[in-house]
């Protein structure tokens, strides 16, 4: 019998404040990063988790929903450890507060469309980023 991998998953949110900025992270790697986090035993729904994780690390009120076309995808942070990505376009429920920076990250940010291709970040988020920037504009 062959044993399939089986990796955390990690719900992200792509979430626009009230100047259409995408709200980014910046972790310990560096790197930009969505918002979110690893889906756990107790949380009832992904979205759920995903309007949880918003609130924790930037103070910011979200619903969840849809997933984003091409939003999930397998990343490797550290050689080795894969993650499952799991990526949502989010309404933003408070989009004049000022997000603020939780201790799991370095930095806040808020960036336009434009700005996100000279980012440090992972394709897959770039990619989520630029599908739901199209997806609103439409």
């Amino acid at each position: 019998m062959t044993t399939l991998p089986t990796w955390p998953v990690s719900v992200k949110a792509v979430a626009l404040g009230s100047r259409q900025r995408v709200l980014l992270l910046r972790n310990e790697r560096d790197e930009w990063e969505l918002p979110g986090g690893r889906l756990e035993p107790g949380d009832r729904t992904p979205e759920a988790t995903v309007e949880r994780e918003l609130w924790e690390e930037a103070r910011w009120r979200v619903a969840a929903g849809p997933l984003i076309d091409g939003g999930v995808w397998l990343y490797e942070p550290i050689p080795g450890r894969r993650v499952v990505i799991i990526t949502y376009g989010c309404t933003v429920l408070t989009p004049d507060a000022k997000p603020v920076v939780s201790h799991e990250h370095k930095e806040v940010g808020l960036f336009a469309a434009d700005e996100v291709p000279g980012l440090n970040m992972p394709d897959g988020y770039k990619r989520s980023i630029a599908t739901w920037y199209g997806q609103r504009s439409r």
